[in-house]
């Protein structure tokens, strides 16, 4: 391997790089929903990275990051105009993890599905710096150096970010206090899966809000609603008929998906679906389900994201 330089850091410029690959994962991730185009993204600044010669990163981590967010948006606005011919809504491929009493907080708040669906409304400059900039604390004196623009200009992206995401949240952030406590979220989803299982529609309606939506991407391969499903009703008596479709050939386990409650489902042996659910109270308001082959690949090894 080509000997890299160290810049400041402490330690040999490759196990500089693998102590950051989370981060840097985690960056890309965030900017294009997907793991697999994310890790693309950081294998490429790997290369850029050994390419360095001796005393051109003074500042690994800051290099590294910028790179980062640059391959990033060359992929994300390639990403946006395939997304225009997307066959039904598009979500981000789920993060899976074991169930556990913490669930709800072994993932930062930006990694949730309900967050990165929000980050969709915003043009690709829009998110890089709203996510440097929010998300992981970069000083904008290097947001303005990595999007090419005045530090004035990128504190102007950031607030005009801030107000889209604000406005399509409803004022309301992702935090432990709207999201209610990990036990009782996942007491409410075991309760309206039961539900389901049995065909009581009554029953499941005790566990959804009144405007629940329910959103489900299956691709262009795998069958799936096309457009979201709202309302209590409309919602449970679609997934009654979903479970009396697959009867005695589904298998669930409760899972952790983007640090939200959640669920793998298999049908066959197989996993078919993933689906995280938004809790408030003892109401579950929005259900997020995966079907898309190509988003399930990593449900058996999630990726190390930070």
């Amino acid at each position: 391997m080509t000997s890299l330089p160290s810049g400041d850091a402490a330690g040999a410029p490759a196990e500089l790089f693998e102590r950051e690959r989370p981060r840097l994962v985690g960056l890309a991730y965030r900017m294009l929903g997907t793991v697999a185009d994310a890790e693309d993204v950081v294998q490429d600044a790997w290369f850029r990275w050994r390419a360095l010669g001796p005393g051109e990163a003074a500042r690994p981590e800051a290099w590294l990051t910028t790179v980062t967010t640059r391959i990033a948006l060359d992929h994300l606005r390639t990403a946006r105009r395939r997304r225009e011919a997307y066959v039904g809504p598009w979500l981000p491929e789920p993060l899976v993890a074991e169930a556990g009493p913490a669930e709800a907080t072994e993932l930062a708040d930006s990694l949730r599905l309900g967050f990165l669906t929000v980050l969709d409304q915003l043009q690709p400059v829009e998110r890089a710096v709203f996510l440097l900039s929010d998300v992981f604390a970069v000083p904008f004196f290097d947001i303005a150096a990595t999007i090419g623009k005045s530090e004035a200009a990128s504190r102007q992206i950031a607030s005009r970010a801030r107000r889209r995401v604000r406005r399509v949240e409803g004022d309301r952030p992702p935090g432990p206090t709207a999201r209610g406590e990990p036990g009782a979220n996942r007491a409410v989803v075991d309760a309206l899966m039961a539900a389901v299982a049995r065909g009581d529609v009554d029953l499941a309606l005790r566990y959804l809000a009144p405007g629940v939506v329910f959103v489900s991407d299956g691709g262009a391969t795998t069958r799936a609603a096309r457009r979201p499903v709202i309302g209590a009703d409309r919602v449970a008596r679609f997934l009654v008929n979903l479970a009396r479709r697959f009867a005695g050939h589904l298998t669930a386990r409760p899972a952790s998906v983007n640090g939200d409650v959640g669920t793998v489902i298999s049908l066959d042996g197989t996993v078919d679906m993933v689906t995280a659910f938004e809790v408030e109270g003892d109401r579950v308001v929005t259900i997020r389900m995966v079907r898309n082959p190509d988003k399930l690949t990593h449900v058996g090894a999630p990726p190390l994201v930070r």
